[in-house]
């Protein structure tokens, strides 16, 4: 990573875990909240590999998604699950959500 990064933001996650992950780099200063159902990946080496944090952007805060301790390798296919279920319920809450906004719109007379 970078040093003028503060991590990579997911841009897409494949359906196979064997793809890679498109992200791009986050050069935001660090307090700058991550935009709603954004996921910014973070890694740093330790003694056993790589410690690698995901964390979700949401509407007030950003909250700690997962941890990875000591990952050796790619690590693509660890946390890809996590990646995909939590991009694919973000998608299903946002619909959901604008479809309650519209239908208590179009109930209010």
């Amino acid at each position: 990573m970078p040093a003028s990064a503060r991590g990579a933001v997911v841009c897409s996650v494949p359906q196979q875990p064997t793809e890679p992950i498109r992200a791009v780099w986050d050069t935001a200063p660090q307090p700058e909240p991550i935009r709603p159902g954004a996921i910014l990946l973070t890694w740093h080496p330790c003694r056993g590999g790589m410690d690698v944090t995901a964390r979700l952007g949401l509407a007030a805060t950003t909250v700690i998604l997962a941890t990875w301790p000591s990952l050796h390798g790619d690590w693509t296919p660890i946390v890809h699950p996590t990646l995909f279920e939590v991009t694919g319920l973000h998608a299903a809450l946002t619909v959901a959500t604008d479809a309650l906004h519209l239908a208590n719109h179009l109930a209010t007379p």
